[in-house]
């Protein structure tokens, strides 16, 4: 099978969504989502637990279907073509789900085998994805026989076998060593370069930086932001000028002098005695040359000087009013589990006669 790529026509997304409804009982887990995923780029979905990122995922990669709305995936309708988009597609849970009794080797292979790649092709993917993942050396050991981060770098090669046009990651790194960490940064940089497009959900803000090209941020089944990682980091408050003073003393004659200086746009400067940091909102480079031009004239010595955009962390709790991990879980709101692993398990090809000779 040839995985279906989407060219580049004035901006066509390979994900649309919009008006996306989804109710368990009396909880809305989407409430009129809408989103766009631009084809080769990664679209970061931040929000707290239970503000419904996975049921997005599970609904766009049809394992849900919405109550109300639409979505396009790959070109794809996800009610109405669900078949196609399956096959276009690739999903990594929460949950690492994997066939216990095969070996790494077979599960990729049978996988690859399922998508329609050739026994020669099968077994080269799976050989190429577990030198990738560092899982060569126990590529024939059963995959119950696997540590947590075994099955779960597993389980992320097996969504990535098919290269398959639009990858749903959904926590993929939770509990994954740093090295194990940068290997998955490292394998999702490289299927965007080759034209991949990603939907990554996490909690992880170095993750979200390190991969999103743009960020939406949802709460309560709703998006409330949603930009680049700079524009929302703006959104917050811009930047900070930190200033350290050669004396540790001068810290807060310092910040009184910027604070008395009445400098255009400068509303005022804030003294750590403690830290002996003076720190200033700034929005624009000349605001910056005015304040260092200022304590300059004023005779005050400089041993550091340093600009701090607010972290994600600081701007995800500016925008939602509370930490990443706080909130009640979806899959306890709705009655279900998290976590289907990758799409390519189920049943989806039952019109594939396949055997794999393992």
């Amino acid at each position: 099978m040839t995985t279906r790529r989407l060219t580049d026509n004035g901006g066509t997304a390979a994900v649309e969504v919009r008006g996306l409804v989804k109710h368990y009982g009396q909880t809305k887990a989407l409430d009129g989502v809408d989103l766009d995923v631009r084809q080769g780029t990664v679209l970061g979905v931040l929000g707290p637990n239970g503000a419904g990122k996975t049921t997005l995922v599970r609904v766009l990669s049809t394992l849900v279907q919405p109550d109300a709305g639409t979505a396009r995936v790959a070109g794809y309708d996800v009610l109405a073509q669900p078949r196609q988009l399956r096959r276009v597609i690739g999903l990594t849970g929460q949950y690492a789900s994997v066939d216990e009794k095969l070996s790494g080797r077979e599960n990729l292979y049978m996988i690859g085998r399922l998508l329609d790649l050739s026994r020669k092709d099968a077994w080269a993917r799976a050989d190429d994805l577990l030198e990738r993942f560092s899982l060569t050396e126990a590529a024939k050991r059963p995959a119950m026989q696997y540590s947590g981060g075994m099955r779960r770098r597993l389980d992320l090669a097996a969504s990535m076998i098919g290269r398959p046009a639009v990858l749903y990651l959904d926590e993929p790194t939770t509990g994954l060593d740093p090295r194990t960490r940068n290997e998955v940064w490292e394998e999702v940089q490289r299927m965007v370069a080759d034209g991949a497009t990603v939907l990554l959900t996490t909690q992880y803000m170095e993750e979200a930086e390190q991969l999103a090209h743009e960020l939406t941020v949802i709460d309560r089944g709703r998006v409330i932001a949603n930009g680049k990682v700079t524009e929302l980091k703006a959104r917050v408050g811009g930047r900070t000028l930190q200033i350290r003073p050669t004396d540790p003393e001068q810290a807060v004659p310092m910040a009184a002098a910027i604070g008395e200086a009445g400098l255009d746009g400068i509303a005022g400067a804030t003294a750590d005695p403690a830290e002996g940091l003076v720190s200033v909102p700034i929005l624009t480079d000349e605001q910056l040359t005015a304040v260092v031009g200022l304590v300059a004239a004023r005779g005050f010595g400089i041993a550091h000087i340093d600009t701090h955009l607010p972290s994600l962390d600081e701007v995800f709790l500016a925008i939602t009013g509370r930490p990443a991990d706080s909130g009640t879980g979806e899959a306890e709101a709705a009655g279900t589990a998290h976590g289907a692993g990758p799409v390519q398990h189920d049943d989806q090809h039952d019109d594939t006669n396949v055997e794999v000779t393992v």
